[in-house]
């Protein structure tokens, strides 16, 4: 099962869809600023994704100067509910299949979990 954190108004979530439709992929398309995932699934992807909070924040975002998420004492909870709370925080777009996840920054990344 496939699935695709989507963003149609991003230049590389599209790319990435096409690039995994190309490849006879139809991922499940979650478009996550109007469907933010939970805590929990976030900690998931993030699991999958091998990686900490920290490291799928969009530090050029309003929200991460707003909330002060460069603060290095916020700990993985705190920054973790500031993206379900702030979706636009989350790299895009990610890529999830089965246990494995990748952020297609570049699209071809997309293609490890082929």
């Amino acid at each position: 099962m496939w699935t695709i954190y989507h963003n149609p108004r991003c230049s590389k979530s599209r790319q990435t869809l096409q690039l995994l439709q190309d490849n006879g992929v139809e991922p499940e398309m979650i478009l996550y600023l109007q469907n933010p995932p939970s805590a929990g699934a976030l900690k998931q992807i993030l699991q999958k994704l091998g990686m900490p909070a920290r490291d799928l924040l969009r530090t050029g975002e309003e929200p991460y100067k707003q909330l002060n998420l460069k603060d290095e004492a916020l700990s993985e909870a705190q920054l973790i509910e500031a993206m379900v709370e702030n979706p636009i925080l989350i790299q895009r777009p990610i890529v999830v299949k089965g246990d494995k996840a990748t952020i297609g920054r570049p699209p071809e990344n997309a293609l490890e979990l082929l």
